[in-house]
């Protein structure tokens, strides 16, 4: 699509191994401490960390989780269905957008160690969103689904697991 291509252009979005267009446009100088932090940790981290990105409705983003919180934040498109999968509480799912009649929100975040994947309601538009992680963002912390392990674990969303990994 010309418009998706033009936002990608226009933000210096490149390739992102979850799926979708992402660039980091905020890190963080200050420096958090390895012994200031939980031991999830395996290094010092930045306080935090933002990027943009943008998923095609024609993509998804794979089932992965990270050891940080990460706020969402909508910004353009059609509305992104946030597929979450909590260890104790299970599966929710957040829609991220502005027509609030549809409960969508603007603003979510996932706590760290949930599992969580990402489609556009509308396949041939696109979501342009933000998100900020605290601390701040390493691929140290992120970690890809493992498709037979999550499927074990929560046999119930084998199909949405299968679909998103």
């Amino acid at each position: 699509m010309k418009k998706i291509q033009s936002i990608i252009e226009r933000l210096q979005l490149e390739k992102h191994p979850e799926g979708g267009y992402f660039r980091e446009i905020y890190r963080s100088s200050e420096i958090l401490k390895q012994q200031a932090l939980d031991n999830r940790y395996s290094g010092d981290r930045n306080y935090s960390t933002s990027i943009y990105y943008l998923l095609p409705g024609n993509s998804i983003s794979r089932f992965h989780r990270l050891k940080s919180d990460e706020t969402w934040h909508f910004y353009l498109g059609s509305t992104l269905i946030l597929h979450c999968i909590n260890e104790l509480k299970g599966y929710y799912r957040i829609k991220l957008g502005g027509n609030f009649s549809e409960n969508e929100i603007l603003q979510f975040t996932i706590h760290y160690g949930d599992w969580f994947a990402a489609e556009v309601s509308d396949k041939k538009s696109y979501s342009l969103t933000g998100c900020t992680v605290a601390p701040g963002f390493s691929f140290q912390d992120f970690e890809f689904a493992v498709q037979d392990e999550l499927s074990l674990k929560f046999p119930e969303l084998k199909d949405l697991i299968i679909k998103f990994t």
